[in-house]
């Protein structure tokens, strides 16, 4: 994990939702009569850094995000956590969630965190009364929200090697790596690798829970 931001900012700055894709730029060729047509050729073929390392979105839940406006993945590229999940069809409960737990203000104003945000269908499979029950205990839901969320920027590359990752609660989540599938805590990410703009996403298919 790279970038790591202080202790005290990271606590201050709570969890934070959404995702968005990042583009890469094009390079233009320089004009003149002087310059070798092959070398024309040559330039254009040639990918730009940015290109040949820019990241996208994979998995099957990627599908769900809108493909233009403010809830796709270059609509909420350029806005800040909570107001990109906001846009967001995959995150609707857990924006409903940060919301109860009254960290909007704090989660646009996180800086380099990365997110694992369980989509709806997470919390749908967690019953009905239980779920009510944590929604109305603010200190409950925070403690749950912030364990999904790591003071640092996660890379594909830290599943690969197993990481362990200390969250904004205290405790750590475990990332894996098995083929094509990436986990967290034994939870597939379903749409990894999305970017807002001030966090790494990757949305997963189950609420991650901390030991009590």
């Amino acid at each position: 994990m790279k970038h790591k931001v202080p202790a005290i900012a990271v606590v201050s700055a709570g969890l934070a939702f959404g995702a968005a894709a990042c583009g890469s730029s094009g390079t233009s060729a320089s004009s003149g009569s002087s310059t070798p047509s092959s070398s024309s050729s040559s330039a254009s073929a040639m990918p730009t850094q940015s290109a040949q390392t820019a990241s996208k979105p994979f998995g099957p839940a990627c599908s769900a995000v809108p493909s233009s406006g403010a809830g796709s993945f270059t609509g909420m590229s350029t806005a800040p956590v909570a107001t990109a999940a906001s846009a967001n069809p995959v995150l609707s409960t857990l924006v409903t969630a940060v919301k109860k737990a009254n960290l909007v203000d704090t989660l646009n104003s996180a800086k380099g965190i990365t997110v694992f945000a369980p989509e709806n269908s997470a919390f749908a499979a967690i019953p009905s009364a239980t779920l009510t029950k944590v929604l109305a205990n603010k200190a409950e839901l925070t403690k749950i929200l912030t364990y999904h969320v790591v003071g640092g920027k996660v890379s594909t590359g830290d599943f690969s090697m197993g990481t362990k990752e200390k969250t904004l609660e205290g405790g750590k989540v475990t990332l894996g790596k098995m083929g094509s599938t990436y986990t967290v805590n034994g939870a597939k990410v379903v749409c990894g690798d999305v970017t807002t703009a001030n966090a790494t996403v990757y949305i997963i298919g189950s609420v991650l829970m901390p030991k009590s």
